[in-house]
């Protein structure tokens, strides 16, 4: 008998430990395969999509679609101006809204706000994220639309942007519990007030994540669609009223593709392309804002 296993023998907690180590690893080893085939699934799924929405959409992307106005129902060209001049200043109008009321819930909840009150405004904010975006919509229709008797800008501008203010705001309150509290000690040493401590040391040592929750507000809001149904209402003409209706890509997406003329289905094919770029890039630019290139470099 060899000595190893006159060890084993003489030793059954040595045998139950190497038994232990050896479904450990099997265990391990598994789960590394399936987490990176569902991956790899996942990867393959998007790069379809994106491959197939960038095919039917790239035939309709050229000067016209940025300068021209959609032509009749059924006539061929015509661009998407009108849509991307709407999302332009709807998007601006909810970053006009929802950041500055994000960032001062986030700054309340993370430097200021103590005790039940806290929580509560915590426990709405989290509820607000959770809410079908339609009843920001329903709620917009009801506080701007219903006694204008108007679709408008504006209260499209005012769905998107209560959309964006708990992503804002969690996305503030996180960023600064990082913020060391020697920094606080600090400024509040040198005689600097908590108002003034918050606003010149506290938020500028958070820029970076604070800029990385507006921009991954302004991908979900540019391409919601269901509240500017009861908001905008949507228009194929020009408009820089603010008390007018107005377009938006998403809402020529949706029109598009409920239309008996194939034209205009596949036409919306290069609208869902130029959200999708748009996305792309606002993930880069929050990289960037991060640093999160120059951390993969290192």
């Amino acid at each position: 008998m060899s000595v190893t296993a006159q060890s084993t023998k003489s030793n059954p907690f040595e045998a139950e430990r190497n038994g232990l180590q050896l479904r450990r690893s099997i265990v391990n080893k598994l789960s590394i395969i399936l987490t990176g085939f569902f991956a790899i699934c996942a990867s393959l799924f998007l790069i379809y999509l994106i491959g197939y929405i960038a095919a039917k959409g790239l035939q309709f992307i050229n000067a016209n679609f940025f300068t021209q106005r959609p032509r009749a129902p059924g006539e061929t060209g015509g661009g998407w101006a009108t849509a991307l001049q709407g999302s332009a200043i709807l998007i601006t109008l909810a970053t006009i809204i929802g950041v500055p009321l994000g960032m001062a819930v986030g700054i309340f909840l993370s430097e200021v706000g103590r005790g039940p009150f806290a929580s509560f405004v915590r426990f709405l904010v989290d509820t607000l994220t959770g809410i079908p975006t339609i009843i920001f919509g329903l709620f917009a229709w009801v506080l701007i639309v219903v006694p204008s008797h108007s679709f408008s800008a504006v209260s499209g501008g005012v769905a998107l942007g209560i959309i964006m203010i708990p992503t804002v705001a969690r996305a503030t309150e996180e960023v600064l519990r990082l913020v060391p509290n020697d920094q606080r000690e600090a400024s509040a040493a040198l005689g600097a007030t908590h108002s003034r401590t918050i606003m010149q040391v506290v938020v500028p040592a958070a820029r970076s994540g604070i800029v990385t929750g507006v921009m991954l507000a302004l991908a979900r809001v540019a391409g919601e669609t269901a509240p500017l149904l009861m908001t905008a209402g949507g228009t194929p003409f020009f408009n820089t009223n603010l008390f007018h209706q107005i377009d938006a890509i998403p809402l020529r997406i949706f029109n598009f593709t409920l239309s008996p003329y194939q034209i205009e289905r596949d036409q919306a094919f290069s609208g869902a392309l130029v959200l999708i770029v748009f996305v792309v890039i606002t993930s880069l630019a929050v990289r960037w804002a991060t640093g999160g290139f120059k951390r993969r470099g290192r």
